[in-house]
């Protein structure tokens, strides 16, 4: 079932209503949903949450506002400060790029967030996906915002599938924008409503339908649930690979009150092969900083 064929027999319009009033009954209390996060507590949610759960992020979160309530006071210190900061939330290169966009944001913007989407996107470390996302939830402008909660509730509800395609595509941008309330408030919040659904309701593994304010309309459940029938879903290991060893590595630097030796570095994974690739990786991309002497350091620059 296409998309457009789901939609002629439900007007986008009438899961406007039942998702909104759910998510006005049920949405997390989550800090950055607080009015006095501000564009910056916004962003830095949006940066802390890609490929990373709630419940991992919030203490993080909540330390990181604390010592820089501005995007200012963050681009002050250097950014190996950052990923120190970021702890295990994992994939430390969004602690870089967070420090980035607050320093262009210090330095093109006097420190505010931008209200314009281009003027975030052009910010480094910015996507389609974040600039959206910030300008809707912090400003309440209309944009589609797609994560991969929103692309699954649109795949099961409008075009009848369990899973969305693994990479974004422009028949989901489309769909996205057909669903999209016209006016800038009911979009706003539409788009953090269809979010929460599929993070609480329309979950990957165990969709609880019976919970669902538009399980009445979802074209997925009235043609039965049929089974995923695209390309395998990709899981995510850790286990043994790179991004552990990378992993184990940065923990050292982060608890490091100053350069560490090569040696000590050494200890953390047994297979020399794999730790120096990682060591290398970790340098490569800006995340630790080699110095004269066989020593290493968070990047002060």
């Amino acid at each position: 079932m296409t998309a457009m064929t789901a939609l002629t027999t439900t007007a986008p319009s009438a899961l406007h209503a039942p998702v909104i009033a759910w998510f006005d009954e049920n949405a997390r209390d989550l800090p950055w949903r607080r009015p006095e996060a501000g564009p910056w507590g916004v962003m830095v949610s949006e940066f802390m949450l890609q490929q990373t759960p709630v419940g991992r992020v919030l203490p993080v979160y909540e330390q990181w506002l604390a010592r820089w309530p501005r995007p200012a006071a963050l681009a002050a210190e250097p950014p190996g400060e950052a990923v120190r900061a970021w702890g295990r939330l994992g994939y430390p290169r969004r602690a870089l790029r967070l420090h980035g966009a607050a320093v262009a944001i210090t330095e093109r913007h006097g420190g505010d967030v931008p209200r314009e989407h281009g003027q975030l996107l052009a910010l480094p470390g910015i996507g389609e996906y974040t600039a959206a996302a910030v300008v809707s939830f912090a400003y309440g402008q209309r944009h589609t915002v797609l994560d991969t909660n929103v692309r699954r509730v649109f795949a099961r509800a409008a075009t009848g599938v369990q899973y969305p395609p693994n990479a974004t595509t422009a028949a989901e941008r489309k769909l996205a924008r057909m669903l999209l309330p016209e006016d800038e408030p009911t979009a706003a919040r539409w788009a953090a409503a269809s979010m929460e659904l599929g993070a609480l309701v329309c979950t990957a593994k165990s969709p609880d339908c019976v919970r669902c304010p538009i399980a009445q309309q979802c074209a997925w459940r009235l043609a039965g649930k049929p089974e995923h029938q695209g390309p395998p879903r990709r899981g995510q290991t850790y286990a043994g690979t790179d991004r552990q060893v990378r992993g184990k590595l940065l923990a050292v630097l982060r608890e490091a009150v100053g350069p560490v030796p090569q040696s000590v570095l050494d200890t953390v994974w047994d297979e020399p092969v794999q730790r120096a690739r990682a060591l290398d990786g970790l340098v490569a991309d800006g995340l630790v900083e080699p110095l004269p002497g066989g020593v290493y350091r968070l990047p002060l620059s």
